[in-house]
């Protein structure tokens, strides 16, 4: 049965709530997500092991989440593809008030898993590690589909949690464009998501569509580690509750940095950070992470 709940509660709540889902989805792969070399060319047999820490803070919440991966790339149809298996880990905590409610966050336990495919359309031929040495990179295109799995921490008895409780599914397209050691790099994608049904007891939170953009500048130094500047623009997600809208649609910009520097022929360390320069809805958050990446296979 649906709980009776006040609307202007709720207004004031969902705003925290979608504060800490995105933070969630940016510390994962998601729609909020600055993701340099999205599309980019690689040998294929190639697998990426990864693991890292990252954490949001919006006001006094903070979420925490440790990530680890695994990426492989393939031959799609004599273009180069990857898959990629995101598992996140996540703490959450923060105390918050609304008039005289004070609003804790507490949840720890496994985020929402994701699973991301992406094959380039053209520009990035399927190539074995010997024939990948003398490949010069012009135009990329590529497209991707990313989805994630519902298997989160999840109380419905709490406002906040790790895991949303919903899939979402999100298509993707987007092109890298090289000159001279810099590539130039635009793309767009669209997160679909399905409802939550057991929001706080036996309400139903749904939500519209986000609809997002990202543009990358990357320069590549001679050793091969690359400095990103990245920016982000997405607006969309208009929430209900029992089919009634609630609060209003989002509209963002994000701004960040990425560095990846090589430490050898198989390692590598990537640091990256991200703040949030406009936001309609006062969802913004700062994101600052670390990861390590190990590759292996394909003749390595």
């Amino acid at each position: 049965m649906r709980q009776a709940l006040s609307l202007k509660f709720l207004r004031s709540c969902l705003q925290l709530f979608f504060i800490c889902l995105l933070f969630c989805l940016g510390a994962s792969v998601q729609a909020q997500e600055i993701e340099a070399r999205a599309y980019s060319n690689a040998p294929i047999g190639i697998n990426f092991a990864s693991a890292g820490i990252a954490q949001a803070s919006s006001g006094s919440y903070k979420l925490t989440t440790e990530v680890a991966s695994f990426t492989h790339i393939f031959d799609a149809f004599g273009q180069s593809g990857k898959i990629t298996v995101v598992l996140p880990y996540a703490e959450l905590t923060g105390t918050g008030k609304l008039g005289a409610q004070t609003i804790n966050a507490s949840s720890e336990g496994l985020s929402d898993p994701l699973i991301k495919a992406s094959i380039n359309l053209y520009g990035a031929p399927a190539l074995t590690l010997d024939e990948f040495k003398n490949y010069q990179q012009d135009l990329i295109i590529g497209a991707s589909l990313a989805a994630s799995i519902p298997w989160g921490q999840y109380n419905n008895q709490q406002m906040f949690n790790v895991g949303a409780n919903r899939w979402f599914i999100q298509p993707g397209i987007g092109a890298s464009q090289a000159i001279g050691p810099w590539r130039l790099e635009l793309a767009g994608s669209a997160t679909i998501y399905t409802s939550n049904n057991s929001f706080l007891g036996g309400n139903t939170l749904s939500q519209s569509p986000i609809y997002s953009t990202q543009t990358h500048a990357i320069y590549y130094f001679p050793n091969t580690a690359w400095l990103s500047a990245d920016a982000t623009y997405y607006f969309g997600g208009q929430a209900f509750l029992n089919g009634n809208p609630v609060g209003s649609s989002q509209e963002n910009w994000r701004f960040g940095a990425t560095f990846s520097y090589p430490l050898d022929k198989q390692n590598s360390i990537k640091i990256y950070g991200s703040t949030g320069a406009y936001s309609r809805t006062n969802n913004s958050y700062d994101l600052i992470g670390i990861s390590w990446q190990y590759r292996w296979g394909g003749g390595m």
